[in-house]
């Protein structure tokens, strides 16, 4: 496994290659493994290890990247003088910073997210684990597939300017559908600590949603009071927090432009950004390094903060958006550069203030709605309005007078996230959720009345 020292040795091997004003290392990689299962039977195991190198030179306002995955002398000089021939042929950008220096933002111990029980897991604690998602399937007549992955990772910023940065990780993740006749439940999970993925608990939840969503019967679509699951929050919230990056408002292309300070939510929704959450994961900088700072995105419904990498903050001061933006500041956010994206939090979490509610509790002071479990294939109809397209699936269930009384079947809905985070009516636990559409987040469930529903699919 590649350590901190071996990546330094690298990129003191490049310095001596370049040429550049000043130049970047990233490298980042590691061993992964997974054992995917269908049909109640392993069907493949797979490991590998792997690690990326990637070097941006820069002379002054040009830079480039390049990339390789050889550590040898010469690949190291080749990628040095690939990055270093693309950044001499740029156009000048005259808002391009010189590297990062370390004197911005406070560093600060980052949480452990390195398990060596997690990191041990091999092939055999795999099948462990899928066959304890197996044996429930078969229990209950059902078909199981899915996944059980662990990985080991690094990642690392290193700079002429004297920046070194290092993080490493471990996770394990766990993925089960489980398959009726004419239904399906679902469940996934990850942590950076296998002991926190319960694949037998997950699957136990999967096949109790396939045999209660059997027969699924058909309601018409319209406006409804709905129970989102916290995988069903995560990956329809997800589509709007690329919008809460400086060079997003900047281009205009953020739905926070001209919303900014206003209340567009309900007075229950508290958004932070945390990378220090005992719940997140990943790296505690940014892609020059920068740390990350913990923000408020979210208060009572009004959008307080951006966030921003050096180059956003530092155009936003110049620019016509400095009234409505007074605080933008690098807050460790920004992407490896060169990109057209900027910035966005990558570590949300849902702050819940005051009492929650269960799901069981949420379907309990329900007369009629419907509850999801996860929705899927979700695409922008309105970046402004945030309006929102997509699918149930995987357990949709209709509630009448405070129970889940049968399976329906699946709903394509168009919903405005705008209006979604404004008639919230409940709110459980955040935990750390998991998806398709989106990244992870800590996210509760939600009960949100007069969801949209606008077509009633054949599955």
């Amino acid at each position: 496994m590649l350590n901190q020292d071996r990546a330094r040795e690298l990129f003191e091997k490049i310095r001596k290659h370049s040429t550049s004003d000043q130049i970047e290392m990233l490298i980042g990689g590691g061993k992964s493994a997974l054992t995917r299962f269908a049909n109640n039977t392993i069907l493949q195991n797979v490991a590998d290890e792997n690690y990326d190198i990637s070097v941006r030179a820069q002379f002054g306002g040009r830079t480039a990247r390049a990339s390789t995955n050889k550590w040898d002398d010469e690949s190291l000089r080749r990628v040095v003088k690939s990055a270093e021939e693309l950044a001499r042929v740029q156009e000048e950008d005259p808002d391009l910073l010189p590297m990062y220096d370390g004197k911005i933002g406070s560093a600060y111990q980052a949480p452990n997210r390195f398990h060596d029980a997690t990191a041990a897991m091999g092939a055999t604690e795999r099948a462990d684990e899928v066959a304890s998602m197996v044996t429930v399937a078969k229990k209950g007549g059902l078909n199981s597939a899915g996944v059980f992955a662990t990985s080991e990772q690094v990642e690392g910023v290193f700079n002429s300017l004297g920046v070194e940065r290092w993080h490493r990780q471990t996770m394990a993740e766990a993925s089960v559908t489980m398959t009726a006749p004419d239904s399906t439940g679902w469940q996934k999970a990850n942590s950076p600590d296998a002991a926190n993925v319960d694949a037998r608990a997950m699957a136990e939840t999967a096949a109790e949603k396939a045999k209660l969503s059997a027969s699924p019967k058909e309601i018409a679509a319209g406006k409804y009071t709905v129970v989102l699951e916290p995988s069903a929050v995560l990956d329809i919230i997800g589509f709007m927090f690329w919008d809460f990056g400086g060079l997003s408002l900047l281009d205009q292309r953020s739905f926070l432009n001209n919303r900014m300070g206003k209340k567009i939510f309900g007075d229950n929704i508290h958004i932070i950004d945390d990378p220090r959450h005992p719940l997140q994961s990943g790296a505690t900088w940014d892609g020059e390094g920068v740390p990350r700072e913990p923000l408020t995105l979210v208060e009572g419904g009004v959008v307080k903060n951006l966030v921003y990498a050096r180059g956003s903050a530092a155009r936003i001061r110049k620019s016509e958006f400095v009234a409505q933006l007074p605080n933008a500041h690098p807050t460790g956010h920004g992407f490896p550069l060169p990109n057209e994206m900027g910035e966005a939090p990558m570590n949300v979490v849902f702050d819940v203030k005051g009492s929650k509610q269960t799901v069981k509790e949420m379907v309990g002071g329900t007369e009629r709605g419907i509850l999801v479990t996860r929705l899927w294939y979700i695409r922008e109809v309105d970046p402004y309005e945030k309006i929102l397209t997509g699918m149930t699936r995987d357990g949709t269930f209709l509630i009448e007078n405070g129970r889940v009384t049968h399976g329906l079947r699946n709903f394509r809905f168009n919903e405005s996230l705008l209006h979604m985070l404004s008639n919230v009516e409940a709110l459980g636990e955040p935990v750390r959720a998991s998806g398709e559409e989106a990244f992870d987040m800590v996210v509760p469930a939600m009960k949100v009345r007069d969801f949209n529903f606008t077509e009633v699919t054949k599955f």
